[in-house]
């Protein structure tokens, strides 16, 4: 059972997060906070597996509750859950430890998947802000990064995966888009981490996003 807790300062948007989430076998709601100081307060009282974190709020926002979640090493994973007119708290979201962000118009089970892929380690991008991110990120560290030539290469499979990465796929729809199974796309992943150089999802989205890995460079590309 995935333990979660809900951040957010609307009673709506909270009790139909709750309900969603408890309408499943495997998540279950174990804390609703409506502030971020009330959320730092029940994940360091619980423990929860996944923390999913609005921003906008008021005593203290999604950002400063993340940045102290993670700095507590509680073992809680930050899932962002906002507007895409927060950009810019997304980013500094990211900046504070969150490992993945989705936005709330996003499919019902896009958010259960999301957390699921936050629970097991890896870090669910919403396909629009993860766009905006990872052009955002290219553009600031420009010149940077190492030639392709001094980074170790990746298998066409391997590229490949990371291309459906930059597309803000979970491994799940990897593996559908491939005709593979869920595990063989985290090996691929594992495998391609280790080559690049890179710790997390994220980090290897940006890696490939500047080197242009799969063909286009571009993230929206299909």
């Amino acid at each position: 059972m995935i333990r979660v807790v809900v951040a957010d300062d609307h009673a709506v948007v909270r009790r139909g997060l709750t309900g969603l989430i408890e309408s499943t076998e495997d998540l279950a709601v174990v804390g609703v906070a409506r502030d971020g100081g009330e959320a730092v307060a029940l994940v360091r009282e619980l423990r929860p597996d996944v923390a999913v974190m609005d921003l906008q709020m008021p005593v203290m926002d999604g950002v400063e509750a993340t940045r102290a979640i993670v700095g507590e090493a509680s073992g809680t994973e930050v899932l962002v859950l906002t507007s895409f007119s927060d950009h810019s708290r997304i980013d500094a979201a990211i900046e504070a430890g969150a490992v993945g962000y989705l936005l709330k118009d996003a499919e019902p089970e896009a958010l259960l998947d999301g957390i699921r892929a936050v629970a097991r380690g890896e870090s669910p991008l919403d396909p629009r802000a993860a766009r905006r991110l990872l052009a955002r990120t290219a553009r600031s560290e420009t010149g940077s990064a190492p030639p392709a030539a001094d980074v170790p290469g990746l298998s066409p499979r391997e590229a490949e995966v990371l291309r459906l990465v930059v597309e803000g796929l979970l491994n799940k729809q990897i593996a559908l888009r491939l005709g593979i199974t869920e595990r063989t796309v985290k090996a691929h992943l594992t495998s391609a981490y280790q080559r690049i150089g890179v710790a997390d999802r994220t980090q290897a989205a940006l890696w490939a996003q500047r080197r242009g890995v799969g063909g286009t460079g571009r993230p929206d590309q299909p």
